[in-house]
């Protein structure tokens, strides 16, 4: 039955009808405010389980007397989050001290698992940076960039090394190096002529991120084989350069199930010292991952510090 009350009230005239107990869209935002801290909080979990697990004998017995090495050790480390930043720079204006949520995506993704990082730099830059509309498709543009980054790499390293492929057992047979090829052209080519569904960035700056992925690539590669050579100065330069290539093809190839194995081929493909060079790159990667719980360390300290400041 009709309410007489409002029975020849207007549209406009008529209350509105009662709103919704709760809005979706404002509860999730109350949700997603936890994403960055739980982040925060899973990378600390995962550092303190890291110095757990860290060899110390080994990391003491390899430590390198040499500022030079420290010094090239650090460049190298920071090579990757000062591409991001010179990306997200471009893209978004953010500020130097940008380089510090970039530094922590790096760490998440190397502590916890791969992408972390990148969920925790796109809550940082939704609460952070102003732009228009959301970072989300920034993010994800440079993620794949990168990776696709890595397969132009991988490809134009291997067309260079194919000829050691027709002599040398690398650990792997070509049925995986072809597959691993094939793999690597089909997702190049879907995201090529699918770019326009699957990347939201202005073509411009999908060249520019590229490019400055790429230089990162040939950055660390370089620099890789530079501390090799400071660390083990016996062996030629060039053949450090050589091995630091190829250990860049053999951990891009999406096909190869054992990686170790075919480094370890590598290895014996360019001669010298296989056992030292094993201890030495297993020194190295203790040493990173050192620097990872120090560095995240301070900048907790330096994030609590700044609250106190603020209060």
């Amino acid at each position: 039955m009709t309410d007489p009350v409002t029975a020849d009230l207007t549209p406009v005239d008529r209350p509105p009808a009662d709103l919704p107990a709760s809005n979706p869209v404002s509860r999730w935002r109350r949700l997603s405010a936890y994403i960055g801290p739980a982040i925060s909080v899973a990378i600390l979990g995962g550092a303190l389980w890291q110095v757990h697990e860290l060899d110390w004998h080994t990391l003491v017995r390899y430590i390198p007397t040499s500022p030079l090495i420290w010094l090239v050790l650090g460049v190298n480390y920071l090579s990757g989050p000062v591409g991001d930043w010179v990306i997200f720079r471009k893209l978004w204006k953010i500020p130097a001290d940008g380089i510090f949520p970039l530094i922590k995506k790096m760490i998440g993704n190397q502590i916890l698992l791969s992408y972390v990082g990148e969920v925790y730099f796109y809550d940082w830059a939704r609460r952070h940076v102003k732009m228009e509309g959301s970072p989300f498709g920034a993010v994800k543009d440079v993620a794949i960039l990168s990776a696709m980054a890595g397969y132009v790499m991988t490809l134009i390293m291997l067309a260079i090394a194919w000829p050691y492929f027709n002599h040398y057992a690398f650990g792997f047979n070509r049925r995986e190096i072809y597959g691993s090829i094939g793999v690597m052209l089909v997702i190049g080519l879907a995201i090529t002529f699918l770019r326009n569904r699957i990347l939201s960035l202005p073509r411009k700056d999908l060249v520019f991120v590229l490019m400055v992925h790429m230089v990162r690539l040939i950055v660390n590669t370089v620099l890789t084989a530079v501390l090799w050579s400071l660390m083990l100065p016996a062996v030629p330069f060039a053949s450090w350069l050589m091995l630091s290539t190829g250990r860049l093809l053999v951990t891009r190839l999406p096909v190869i199930p054992n990686q170790e194995i075919a480094f370890a081929g590598a290895l014996a493909l360019f001669g010298g010292p296989v056992n030292q060079t094993l201890q030495m790159i297993t020194a190295i990667a203790l040493f990173i991952t050192a620097i990872h719980i120090v560095v995240y360390m301070a900048m907790l300290l330096l994030d609590l510090a700044q609250r106190e400041r603020n209060a």
